[in-house]
């Protein structure tokens, strides 16, 4: 944290203290003393002062020196100079004031940006906080305004997992806020770490924006590792991107659960999913009643899963599945028989073939026990 002021500030204004500065050179000239305590702490809290104000340091730092090349001539110790000798003793003591005042504003200034620093790390946190999780509404659009995010318009979600967590304080947080900052300005893009999981949140209409997202992720993760990103719908108003990002997560949730192999998931493509799970009572009776008799097969239920799963994912085409399963047409043939004659259910009619693939839906979603093959 940067030093507390001293009861008697100097100046705020850098070029407003310069005539103190000078003064000290002139006594330090005439004595051949060092900067005093209270010189240190003034020029101290000059460079706090500037990175307050949002002064180049280098701007600052100039212009001190400046002023000791300009005073250099009239400095009373150098009037006084008698000799060479003298002359040299004056310039090391101004010279080596000069350089210790450098050291104090560059304190001064570096201390006060790194507090700076933290305070809006922590006011992010906080913003970010009650963003996603819809708290203090009232103020949030106001709040938003300085992180370039428009909550009375319509913004959407999109959430990372991986198989490690994602921090806020690291390098892959860091590095796709940088690339996507990069790519469609800080001003429209804000990304954060959140519960494990890398958040970006943008505007609906910026075209692309999700899709680049998940690509960065898959850039800083490495294609061959796992990891998926799901995104939410386009919402409005303050609360519109906690409920996105609820659907975002909701669609890596169901993702997961369905074994799915795409690496971006829309919750809009997932909604017959969700429509399942809200009576998840009735969809476990469902699965009960249709699959339990699925257990009694040779080598367990999850081959014959397997089959109508993919059988289904085909358009219920046998040949196909067999491709997609690696297997022969007689294989997948003879297990569709076994369903029928197991459950009851025909594969191959319409009305039937229906029941038999919510029931496997819904089996993956619920997470159905079943022994391994």
């Amino acid at each position: 944290m940067p030093r507390r002021r001293s009861a008697r500030k100097a100046p705020d204004d850098a070029s407003a203290a310069l005539p103190l500065f000078v003064q000290a050179l002139r006594e330090i000239s005439l004595a051949g003393r060092t900067l005093s305590a209270k010189e240190r702490l003034d020029l101290h809290n000059i460079g706090a002062g500037a990175a307050e104000r949002g002064v180049p340091l280098r701007e600052l730092i100039e212009g001190h020196l400046a002023e000791v090349w300009r005073s250099w001539a009239t400095l009373p110790g150098v009037d006084a100079a008698t000799n060479t000798d003298a002359l040299k003793r004056t310039g090391e003591a101004v010279f080596r004031a000069a350089e210790d005042a450098v050291g104090e504003l560059a304190k001064g200034y570096e201390e006060t940006q790194r507090w700076t620093v933290r305070r809006d790390e922590s006011l992010r946190r906080e913003f970010i906080d009650d963003l996603l999780t819809g708290r203090d509404l009232g103020q949030l659009a106001e709040r938003a305004e300085r992180y370039g995010l428009q909550l009375a318009g319509t913004n959407v979600v999109a959430a990372a997992c991986s198989s490690q967590p994602f921090l806020d304080s690291g390098t892959a947080t860091s590095s796709v806020q940088a690339a996507m900052s990069l790519r469609f300005s800080s001003r429209h893009v804000l990304v954060t770490a959140r519960e494990g999981l890398l958040v970006c949140v943008v505007p609906h209409d910026l075209a692309g924006a999700p899709e680049e997202f998940a690509r960065q992720v898959g850039e800083i993760v490495g294609r061959n590792s796992s990891w998926r990103v799901g995104l939410g719908q386009p919402q409005s108003g303050p609360g519109g991107a906690v409920r996105s990002f609820e659907q975002a997560r909701n669609a890596l949730d169901l993702a997961e659960r369905l074994d799915l192999d795409e690496r971006f998931v829309k919750a809009a493509d997932l909604l017959v999913y969700q429509v399942l799970l809200r009576d998840s009572a009735a969809l476990g009776e469902l699965v009960t009643a249709v699959l339990e008799p699925l257990r009694g097969a040779r080598g367990g239920a999850e081959r014959l899963l397997d089959t109508l799963e993919a059988y289904f994912a085909c358009g219920r085409v046998t040949t196909a599945t067999a491709k997609t399963l690696g297997l022969g047409v007689r294989t997948v043939t003879y297990r569709l028989d076994r369903v029928r004659e197991l459950t009851g259910y025909r594969a191959d009619d319409p009305a039937q073939a229906f029941t038999l693939q919510v029931a496997v839906l819904g089996a993956r979603l619920l997470g159905w026990q079943r022994p391994a093959p």
